[in-house]
Formats: C-alpha cells, structure tokens, sequence
C-alpha cells in the first residue's frame, strides 16, 4: 500500500512539473484492450487514433467513454465523439476531458477525411487544448493539428501511418512552456476472418524511445468479443471484452501496470 501511495505521489508530481506532461490521451476501451495498438483500425474513436479511418465509417455514429487510471478519481479521463458521414467525406467531433477538480487537461478536436482511392484514405483533424492548474486561476491554451492516412491492399489487411502535433505546440504557464510532444504511430493489423483480428504499433516521440504495442481480438460466438493486448517497455498487459446488441455497442477495458495497478474503462458506441 505505502508502495502504491509513493508512485502515486510522483505521478501527481510528474503530472504536475514535467515539461512534457501535457499530452493527447488514447480514448476508447476497444482500443485500450488493444494496448491501443490502434493506428490502423476504423471506428468511432478514430477521432483520437487516426483520422483517416473516419472514412471507412459510413453511418452516423455516437459515443461515449470513461477511464480510472490506476483507479485514481483525480487522474480520470472521461470523452466523447461523434461521426457524420455526408457526400463530401466524413466530419469527425471529439472532446475530453482528464482530471478533476482544479487540475484538467481538455482537448475539442475538429476532424475530416475521405478516401483518396479504393485503397487509400487519409484524414486530419484540428485541435485545442486547454489546461487548468490548482496553483492557477486561470486556463492555458492552445491549438495543434494531426493528420493520418490508412492503406488497404485487400479487404484484410490494412497499414496506418498518424502524426500527431508536428508544429510542436505547447502552452505558457507562469513556470514555463508545457511541451505537447509530437508522436509519430505506424502499424497494421489483419483480419484473418471475421472471428480474429491482430494488430501491431510502433510509436516514436522526441523524448522517449519506441514504443512497441500488440493486440489480438477473438470473437468466439456472434456479437462477442474478448481483447488482450502487450505494450512496453515498460510491459503494460491489456484485456477486455465487448458486446453489440442491435445498433449499441458496450466495450470493457483493463491496463495492469506492475507499480501501479489496474486502469479500468468503458465505453458504449450508438450506431443511428
């Protein structure tokens, strides 16, 4: 216990001082079972992955999401997203919001993407940020943008290359600039039939070495699905289920960090 009370403490005081602590957060507990291995596949919560697979989406979409890192109320991530196909491509609106009381990190992103071809689908999407610090009475902010594209040679296989903040924008605060980092993602996944899906990430930022992330998805009866995913170093194990009962879509998700526990979320899609 005291163990999880003193990684709790620095992650607050990570949170709190680092100058790259500002950061877009993966959304979706599909994708978070996935280890968010998720730079290639299309659904609701492309607005946070990659934004060209809004263009695979071809009806009017609706979702919502809750994450506990670590169980912490004050480190939670609630967001949403909403997806409007129309003859020009597919419009894309998503927000969210981290933490609570005086400390939250929000982002309101603005997407649009259409196919290029029968094989090639590209998006990009307008953000800002904003930034509340307990010390602060104010809010901080900014605007960023990211842009993605997908690759499909065949209805199987699909590459996804994202680029997230390459302006290299960030916020000043009273104790300096917060650095958004930029995060470079490439990756792939396959679908071997409609009852396994695989998928594999690698993720750069300047900072932090890469990042290597994998997930599987087995649907053993129809409508039914089980995840389990790995990401590291450090090693994070990933696992969760989901569930669609006509035009609703229930998904569960867990994270395990070996210090500082499990990272419990949900998220439920509406499909109109």
């Amino acid at each position: 216990m005291r163990k999880k009370i003193y990684y709790i403490i620095l992650l607050i005081v990570i949170y709190s001082f680092n100058s790259h602590a500002l950061e877009s957060h993966p959304t979706g507990a599909r994708s978070l079972a996935l280890s968010n291995a998720f730079v290639s596949v299309s659904d609701t919560w492309s607005t946070f992955h990659n934004q060209a697979g809004l263009a695979l989406i071809e009806q009017f979409t609706a979702a919502v999401f809750y994450e506990s890192e670590f169980t912490i109320d004050e480190l939670s991530l609630t967001a949403g997203s909403l997806i409007l196909p129309v003859n020009a491509g597919t419009f894309g609106l998503c927000f969210s919001q981290f933490g609570q009381g005086s400390f939250k990190e929000n982002k309101i992103g603005l997407a649009f993407a259409k196919p290029l071809s029968e094989k090639i689908y590209a998006g990009i999407q307008i953000d800002y940020f904003s930034q509340r610090f307990p010390e602060n009475s104010g809010t901080f902010a900014f605007a960023t943008f990211e842009a993605g594209i997908i690759y499909s040679p065949n209805k199987k296989l699909f590459l996804g290359a994202h680029i997230f903040n390459p302006i290299s924008g960030g916020i000043e605060t009273l104790e300096g600039k917060q650095k958004m980092p930029v995060i470079f993602r490439l990756g792939g996944h396959y679908e071997f039939d409609e009852m396994i899906l695989i998928s594999v990430e690698i993720q750069k930022d300047p900072e932090n070495p890469f990042l290597i992330k994998t997930g599987i998805e087995f649907s053993p009866v129809q409508n039914f699905v089980l995840r389990f995913g790995v990401s590291g170093k450090p090693v994070n194990y990933t696992a969760g289920l989901g569930y669609r009962f006509g035009k609703v879509t229930t998904d569960i998700g867990f994270s395990y960090h070996g210090n500082l526990g499990l990272t419990p979320a949900i998220s439920i899609q509406f499909y109109l």
